[in-house]
């Protein structure tokens, strides 16, 4: 079971949720939350690679706008969480994950992987901390790829996962990525957005997330150990 920890970032003291693997990590891990906050939910997900051997930290970023929120997953809950990320800005994001990485060096080789919102984080984690890094259904991605020019070379791989039925990523938006790193394993399931998401029965898809989980993790033992 992980605990709580204080992570020093460059613009601030952060809580982060630290879980170990039994024996020696193969690696270090930052899961990089959606906007709800690094929730019960985010922390199982820790939790999970850390049963796979990982060194995981889980960042609370919304701690550097306003400490300790975790939000429900209702409407009302959207809308305070897009507030957040927005005062909280992607530099801000990957000034935690810079420090969360530098925590996890003692475990190896660190990638990160990050959903939704945290899906974009972890895809700009590669982009411009050359992290590795598994991205499942980052809404904001388009946003950077649109700048980036076709068959661009990232410095570190991104894997991709996206719902078929997700009304937050059009398919023109997963063509994008075909097209601008057609490099990169970009996966598609039957699923809506959230698939991954356990703690929302009425949209997780428990064939799509295990096979998302089981193609993530041959990623990482290639790219991170």
């Amino acid at each position: 079971m992980g605990e709580w920890t204080t992570l020093e970032t460059a613009r601030g003291p952060v809580a982060a949720w630290q879980a170990r693997p039994a024996g020696e990590p193969r690696g270090g891990l930052v899961i990089i939350q959606e906007i709800f906050g690094a929730n019960a939910h985010i922390r199982s997900v820790a939790e999970r690679y850390a049963e796979a051997g990982y060194a995981t930290l889980a960042p609370a970023f919304f701690d550097l706008v306003e400490p300790g929120v975790e939000l429900p997953y209702d409407p009302s809950a959207h809308d305070r969480g897009r507030e957040l990320v927005g005062k909280l800005g992607f530099d801000a994001a990957l000034d935690i994950v810079s420090a969360a990485a530098a925590a996890l060096l003692p475990a190896g080789k660190v990638g990160t992987v990050g959903y939704c919102w945290g899906g974009t984080v972890a895809f700009l984690s590669a982009l411009r901390l050359g992290l590795p890094a598994v991205s499942y259904y980052g809404s904001r991605n388009r946003l950077f790829l649109a700048e980036m020019p076709a068959g661009a070379m990232l410095p570190a791989p991104v894997m991709f996962h996206f719902g078929e039925q997700d009304a937050t990523i059009s398919p023109d938006a997963i063509q994008l990525h075909r097209e601008r790193l057609p490099d990169m394993p970009i996966h598609t399931y039957p699923a809506g957005h959230a698939f991954n998401r356990d703690a929302t029965p009425e949209i997780y898809d428990a064939a799509s997330a295990e096979l998302a989980l089981s193609r993530s993790l041959a990623f990482l033992a290639e790219h991170v150990g």
